[in-house]
């Protein structure tokens, strides 16, 4: 938990620091780097905080992953709005011909149709004069919103007596917590957990303990079925998710729908705006509904909403109404997905990094191939991928409910759901200290 901790709390100081220096990049070349730094440390963030949430919550896990996921939609539905009033409408660029190149700028824009520029050749716009931009407010204000994240995360660490300096002058907050006081073992069961943790927790004192061998000695090839199917599911639906949000527009602007382009960018925000909508929905659900049962109803939502925007390809009615029910069905993929395969696997942790990986290549791969599909086969491709995509979605999740039966099931499971029988403090009762 220490190292999950620190590890939080430098890529959230990352962020904030990168942000911040954005602005101050006057060369791509370390603009990219910067950027590269960032991306690491959100990486790290995404996995490190579904990682923790599994392993301490465990069968209770759903809810917190649906609410985490929460957030991190309605941060990307809250952003662009916080960047907007900064961004310029007219050059950017002071020089002698400003004037006239500022109102051409209206006519360039309704010309970059992403994929299919028209011709710019008798617009012009200066390249040298002095800069007058305010969209380094933006990136400083955002910078500014994520410092409280880092501070927040290090007051954690004092509290619980994990920072070097500090180890004795705090009193731990997880002692007075009311899951600590639920799990917390009995006097006479004390010693015994004591000497059982090492065995039965033994995956979650070490960060990097999952990409150990001894792990995966004597496994059965359901074990890593379970990984891989889990995986794939998630590297199609977040990559629905990456290839949608960024190609949406395009296809909207062009035929056969060549919907006003100031209404397609409307497109976007709808989107993400009921993923939002759709996973603040999920919280209360996942409380009454089995994580594997809300996977199968995202999936096949999917792929009847993909059918349904081939069939009526022709209706912008219908292009905003199935905009809308992808979020929807999408919004709880990823942590319903997340909680079902943990919960296979007896929350080890080792899932949620595979998952989360196979996740973030999905919306970067897909997003690259269905942008090349597009410039070469049209836009109406867009939504033929979609189809394949949210087809091969459901064949893995067919897949992964077959190995789930196959998958061996420990013998402790008939005692652990006795109602006599107290829950299992060992996985649980190291997070107390």
């Amino acid at each position: 938990l220490a190292q999950s901790l620190f590890a939080l709390f430098a890529s959230s100081l990352a962020i904030s620091l990168v942000f911040a220096i954005i602005p101050l990049c006057h060369n791509v070349v370390v603009l990219a780097v910067v950027m590269a730094v960032a991306g690491l440390a959100m990486g790290c963030i995404d996995t490190i905080s579904n990682m923790q949430l599994v392993k301490i919550y465990q069968k209770d896990s759903a809810i917190f992953l649906q609410a985490l996921h929460f957030f991190v939609g309605f941060g990307a539905l809250l952003s662009p709005l916080i960047a907007d009033p900064f961004l310029s409408d007219t050059n950017c660029i002071l020089s002698n011909s400003t004037a006239n190149a500022s109102s051409n700028l209206p006519h360039i824009r309704k010309s970059l149709v992403p994929h299919h520029p028209g011709n710019l050749s008798h617009y012009d716009l200066p390249m040298k004069g002095m800069v007058v931009t305010r969209v380094s407010y933006a990136f400083w204000i955002m910078a500014l919103i994520n410092l409280p994240v880092p501070i927040a995360v290090f007051f954690l660490l004092y509290k619980e007596r994990m920072v070097p300096c500090f180890n004795s002058s705090s009193h731990p907050l997880l002692s007075a917590d009311e899951l600590a006081m639920e799990t917390r073992p009995t006097e006479k069961d004390d010693l015994s957990t004591a000497v059982q943790r090492p065995h039965a927790a033994g995956g979650h004192d070490d960060l990097f303990s999952c990409c150990q061998s001894k792990n995966f000695r004597g496994a059965s090839y359901t074990y890593f079925a379970v990984h891989i199917t889990g995986a794939l599911v998630l590297f199609m639906t977040d990559g629905i998710v990456g290839e949608y949000s960024g190609f949406i527009y395009s296809y909207a602007v062009e035929e056969p729908l060549s919907v006003v382009h100031k209404v397609a960018g409307y497109l976007p925000s709808l989107f993400w705006g009921f993923i939002t909508l759709g996973r603040l929905i999920s919280i209360p659900v996942s409380y009454r509904m089995k994580p594997a049962t809300m996977v199968f109803i995202n999936v096949v939502g999917v792929l009847i909403t993909f059918l349904l925007l081939l069939i009526f390809s022709y209706s912008v009615v219908v292009l905003f109404v199935g905009t809308a029910s992808l979020g929807l069905f999408l919004s709880s993929t990823f942590p319903s997905m997340l909680a079902y395969t943990e919960d296979i696997l007896q929350y080890k942790g080792c899932a949620t990094t595979v998952l989360v990986t196979g996740a973030g290549i999905g919306e970067m791969v897909l997003q690259l191939l269905v942008g090349s599909i597009i410039h070469d086969q049209g836009s109406y491709s867009f939504l033929v991928c979609g189809m394949i995509f949210g087809g091969l979605a459901f064949t893995f999740y067919a897949f992964l409910l077959f190995f789930h039966r196959m998958y061996p099931k420990p013998s402790s499971d008939m005692d652990d759901a006795s109602p006599d029988k107290p829950a299992a403090m060992d996985d649980t009762g190291q997070y107390q200290r």
